[in-house]
């Protein structure tokens, strides 16, 4: 019989031992879920300490390789270019270097591709190759505060080991570091157990390739691809993936790679063999941004600790002083006072209290915020340049912000705004549209239309539908060439601009951000803002519609990504209230622009509505009293077009003013372009000459 938790025998009451044994089958709980049935014990605490061990990162992340980006094929294609070719502009940039990257995909078999990445930056040196390229966590970007695209020293070890597991292929890689150097060859991967690199060609040293004509003889026997520079460096990963146009591709990302980085030269060939080429808008490199110190504001109480313990100055004032930036001496002084330790004190001697009351310190003494240099924005100028190269509009806005600070970390936010031309579904060609047809893999058509093309909302969608005549589920595969003729001629012709969504360009340290929008605060902040105050429609909650593009750049020397795999911003308030300011900036140029095409349209109504009765009135006049007719109907003509002045500005079929009265610079208040229907560009309040050359250039 069993009775919470004990056993009571049913053998004799003289057998004690029979007793204690039916008592040691069950805890003392009462639990039996995990009670053998044959009696054995469980597994016991030094069972469970011989099973433990250490995870290598590499491991981790090989088990666990979603987090970095690398959770489907396609998706996979994607991040290996992004980290390669973030890595070559990293580079250059640091080099102060032009940069001019080739970016190269060619198919190997099914469902793997070959990716050539090769830039002409500086170049690596000989031993530091294996660790850059075999090793996950390590990098020359983690510890410092200075903005670049590359943070964490994971991205492109990480490709190299997605390449590795899904097609046991090595990462190759040729660095130059000048004409007259060798070039350093290494076929290398990574040992997921210990997180180091394998190098498994030249004896497990690489090879050196002697310069000029042996060099390139010596390549093309082995197979080596280089195109031929000075210097720098190429990466080949051959993996499974898959090759897609449209939507989150390895195209949309070079292009929009090419709009924030107006300074680089991007070579592309596509699987299909096919090359584009995106040139540079300016010869000038952005400033290099300087490193700086934390700030003492961004530094939490376990990290001061840890950096009190490991401190090698002798007094807490110079301590302040040399390990965070904006802290003078007399900023150290004050922080000492209000801590009321002595600032000769000798901060390793410091215990848990004295530096719990150095952290409250600091929070309440006043300290300048940290210097901006540190960071550089793209510059309204040259955000303007990029958006009119890339997106075909009639108006141009940009705005940058003041540099801002959350938690110790400055940062800078900035906008582009372009409104207008025709939506991007209506400028593919028909040669696009088959190809990305083919590849979709799309349950129903009306899936296709929503998913592969910006700024493509479900109504748009539907619209398109409607007008060819095909039903919303059918298969894209299943369409006959007919139907693929009346679905393309309703995509170049239906009127979208009424169901057009809001196509937004997100943009981290200058890198696009193409997926988990809307997880990021971009995305949040644009939908929380009330576009129907600048003349856009917009349904609470959600994307405004209209001809609209907007791009929202962040520069930052740590930005505070969601996840490893770098794809979301998150929502901290200061970004937040930055992200809306800039924002409204660029709303407020739009919504001047709108009202102004509202105000000609509407005093043109007035002038008909004037016109139609000014000869019934003129006459009865004149019939009433001794006044000639014609001469009082000019007059009264005359003034109806002074009251309705803005009505002589012509406009086009889409209500764009073919003769637009320019504002100043004082009205929209800088950063805006204007496109008239003949293409030619415009500066409000501009110089004329300035604009001339800049319309050439």
């Amino acid at each position: 019989m069993e009775r919470k938790g004990i056993v009571i025998s049913e053998k004799k009451e003289g057998d004690p031992q029979e007793g204690a044994i039916q008592a040691a089958k069950i805890p003392s709980n009462g639990d039996t879920r995990n009670a053998s049935s044959t009696g054995n014990a469980r597994t016991t605490a030094q069972a469970l300490a011989a099973k433990q061990r250490e995870i290598s990162v590499s491991e981790f992340f090989a088990k666990n390789r979603h987090l970095l980006g690398f959770d489907n094929p396609r998706k996979a294609l994607l991040t290996t270019v992004k980290e390669a070719v973030d890595n070559a502009l990293d580079a250059c940039e640091e080099a102060g270097i032009l940069p001019e990257v080739w970016v190269q995909i060619q198919p190997t078999g099914e469902n793997r591709f070959r990716v050539d990445v090769q830039d002409n930056g500086p170049g690596i040196v000989k031993k530091q190759i294996p660790l850059i390229f075999g090793k996950l966590l390590y990098g020359s970007k983690f510890h410092r505060l200075r903005m670049s695209r590359g943070q964490q020293g994971i991205g492109i070890s990480a490709a190299g080991m997605y390449g590795l597991l899904t097609t046991g292929k090595p990462v190759k890689i040729v660095s130059k570091i000048a004409r007259t150097k060798p070039a350093h060859y290494y076929e290398i991967q990574i040992d997921t157990k210990r997180n180091v690199p394998e190098i498994l060609n030249g004896r497990g040293e690489g090879e050196d390739i002697p310069p000029n004509d042996a060099g390139r003889q010596y390549m093309e026997k082995r197979g080596i691809a280089w195109i031929e520079v000075d210097h720098g460096t190429r990466v080949t990963i051959e993996l499974e993936a898959r090759y897609q146009r449209g939507r989150g591709s390895v195209d949309e990302y070079l292009e929009l790679t090419a709009l924030a980085n107006p300074h680089v030269t991007i070579h592309y060939q596509d699987p299909e063999g096919q090359e584009t080429t995106y040139p540079r808008l300016t010869e000038q490199l952005p400033p290099e941004p300087k490193e700086i110190k934390p700030h003492p504001y961004g530094v939490e109480l376990g990290v001061l600790a840890s950096m009190v313990r490991e401190s090698g100055v002798k007094t807490l004032s110079q301590f302040l002083t040399d390990s965070f930036s904006r802290v003078s001496a007399g900023g150290a002084r004050r922080i000492c006072e209000a801590a009321k330790l002595s600032s000769r004190a000798n901060p390793r001697r410091l215990g848990r209290q004295e530096v719990e009351a150095l952290y409250q310190a600091i929070q309440q003494t006043r300290i300048p915020p940290p210097a901006t240099d540190c960071v550089w924005p793209i510059g309204e100028e040259l955000l303007l340049r990029a958006l009119h190269q890339m997106v075909p509009a009639e108006f141009y806005a940009a705005a940058t912000r003041p540099p801002a600070v959350y938690r110790g970390n400055p940062f800078i936010i900035e906008v582009g705004l372009a409104y207008g031309g025709a939506p991007p579904i209506q400028r593919i060609s028909r040669e696009a549209f088959e190809e990305i047809i083919a590849e979709t893999d799309a349950r129903t058509l009306r899936q296709f239309l929503a998913s592969t093309f910006d700024g493509m909302g479900a109504s748009a969608a539907d619209k398109i539908l409607q007008e060819a005549q095909l039903p919303r589920r059918i298969m894209p595969d299943n369409l006959n060439e007919d139907q693929r003729n009346r679905l393309y001629e309703a995509m170049r012709n239906v009127n979208l601009f009424e169901g057009q969504t809001m196509t937004v360009l997100r943009y981290a340290n200058r890198v696009p951000l193409l997926f988990q929008a809307g997880a990021c605060a971009i995305t949040q902040t644009i939908m929380q803002t009330n576009w129907r105050t600048y003349g856009l429609q917009q349904t609470r909650g959600s994307l405004p519609t209209g001809p609209v593009t907007v791009m929202v750049h962040i520069a930052s020397v740590w930005v505070p990504f969601t996840s490893e795999s770098k794809e979301a911003i998150a929502a901290y308030p200061e970004i937040q209230k930055e992200l809306r300011l800039a924002l409204q900036a660029v709303g407020r140029k739009l919504g001047m622009y709108l009202r102004r095409r509202q105000r000609a349209q509407h005093e043109g109504q007035r002038r008909n509505l004037f016109l139609r009765y000014l000869g019934e009135v003129a006459t009865a006049v004149s019939v009433i009293t001794p006044v000639d007719r014609e001469k009082l109907y000019e007059k009264l003509v005359s003034v109806a077009k002074r009251k309705t002045a803005e009505a002589d500005v012509e406009l086009d079929e889409h209500g764009r003013p073919v003769t637009p009265q320019e504002l100043s610079a004082e009205d929209y208040g800088g950063g805006v372009l204007v496109v008239d229907p003949d293409g030619n560009l415009s500066f409000p309040g501009s110089d004329p000459a300035a604009e001339q050359a800049e319309t050439s250039a």
